[in-house]
């Protein structure tokens, strides 16, 4: 890893609240300065701004190269991780990268070790964890899989298979990402309680849980910040955890991480039959937009039964309710006026409306051409939802935000 002489660390100081492309055009006519390795550190803080504000908050934090700071988790994700994976004696992070995640997840363990093929990633995180007080951390320069061949037993693995190809195209499924976790899981639980391992979110969860092999996996975390699904996280465990454990065979977690600090978050068993059956209500009153993990989930039945509200059609996924639902995990509104998309009666629903927020599930048109049929600019405290209605047909809901 690269030393920042003073001269350099003086001009990251002085530019860190500017735009590297203008600084990069600018330049600096003071030769002591490393101009690429000052603009890293700039473009890496900034980010850290937004994504790890805690970090970003002290000074001398060394920042990696931007592929390294766009792959990395947010601040957001990794606690969220940290949560899941508890406490313990021992933890490894086979694949710790900029180690984020290893960093907050060992917050809880005795003793961690964070693996890593890229040296200079390595020597990064090596700094950053003495300089956030990490000691039980030791970082390990090397490949993963060869580490978990000769590695002693732990409480807890952690695995975030790269999801680029070798001409750095995107890959989703478990066995297009490098390592295979399916090559190697019963390894992974020779060696360990428990594994954590985190995926794409574009994977179809039930797929994910069927490839790795049912019998074993305890959990799923379906992770939304700000209603923008991030990751699945699956939650593996050997039989002598399996044992010990109180569990249900498994858990579904749908988790949504808001800006706030606050969360809104959902557990169900998808074992257990919910299939029931609720007239529409007699007046739309209330109507209400699951968060993106929940669509991710699909356990729209479920949804329905614990929280008394009825789904607007089998393929909606939007829910009505004749009652306000405080607690409901997603977006509440309040119905103003409900339309067909005959002429007349939405130049009567629409009346004095110039922009909405268009929302689209199961309708015949996008939200753009629909926003274009109904000549309305983008925005405001105005929301429709376009939808179809069981035994009702296409419907426009026009509503406002529950404040």
């Amino acid at each position: 890893m690269k030393m920042m002489n003073e001269a350099t660390r003086e001009f990251v100081r002085e530019h860190c609240d500017e735009d590297v492309r203008q600084l990069a055009l600018r330049g600096t006519k003071d030769p002591e300065v490393d101009l690429a390795f000052a603009l890293q550190q700039i473009d890496g803080y900034r980010r850290a701004m937004e994504k790890l504000p805690s970090w970003a908050a002290i000074e001398g934090i060394v920042w990696p190269s931007h592929l390294s700071m766009e792959q990395c988790s947010s601040e957001q994700t990794a606690r969220y991780k940290a949560e899941v994976a508890g406490s313990g004696v021992s933890f490894v992070d086979l694949t710790a990268g900029f180690g984020v995640d290893a960093a907050f997840i060992a917050q809880g363990f005795q003793r961690a070790v964070c693996v890593e093929l890229q040296l200079e990633l390595c020597a990064v995180s090596s700094a950053n964890f003495q300089l956030l007080g990490f000691q039980q951390m030791e970082v390990v320069n090397g490949n993963g899989i060869d580490y978990l061949h000769t590695m002693t037993p732990v409480d807890l693995v952690f695995i975030d298979p790269a999801r680029r190809d070798e001409h750095g195209g995107r890959t989703y499924g478990i066995a297009d990402c490098t390592p295979n976790v399916l090559e190697i899981m019963d390894e992974l639980l020779t060696k360990a309680l428990r594994v954590l391992i985190k995926l794409s979110p574009m994977l179809d969860w039930r797929k994910a849980v069927n490839d790795l092999g049912t019998k074993n996996v305890s959990a799923v975390h379906i992770v939304s910040v700000d209603n923008e699904c991030k990751e699945l996280l699956i939650e593996v465990v050997s039989d002598q955890y399996k044992v010990n454990s109180a569990e249900p065979s498994l858990r579904v977690v749908c988790v949504n991480l808001l800006s706030d600090g606050t969360s809104q978050k959902f557990e169900y068993d998808p074992s257990v039959s919910v299939a029931i059956e609720h007239p529409l209500p007699t007046s739309f009153q209330f109507l209400y937009e699951p968060n993106a993990s929940l669509m991710k989930a699909g356990c729209f039945d479920v949804l329905a039964r614990r929280y008394g509200v009825v789904q607007a059609d089998v393929n909606s996924h939007l829910f009505f309710s004749d009652r306000q639902v405080a607690s409901f995990p997603g977006r509440g509104f309040i119905i103003e006026k409900v339309t067909s998309m005959n002429k007349r009666e939405l130049k009567e629903s629409l009346a004095g409306v110039t922009q909405a927020n268009i929302t689209v599930r199961n309708f015949p048109m996008s939200a753009e051409e629909l926003r274009r049929r109904l000549k309305l600019r983008d925005g405001g405290d105005v929301f429709i939802f376009a939808t179809t209605v069981e035994n009702e047909g296409h419907r426009l809901f026009i509503c406002r935000k529950i404040s």
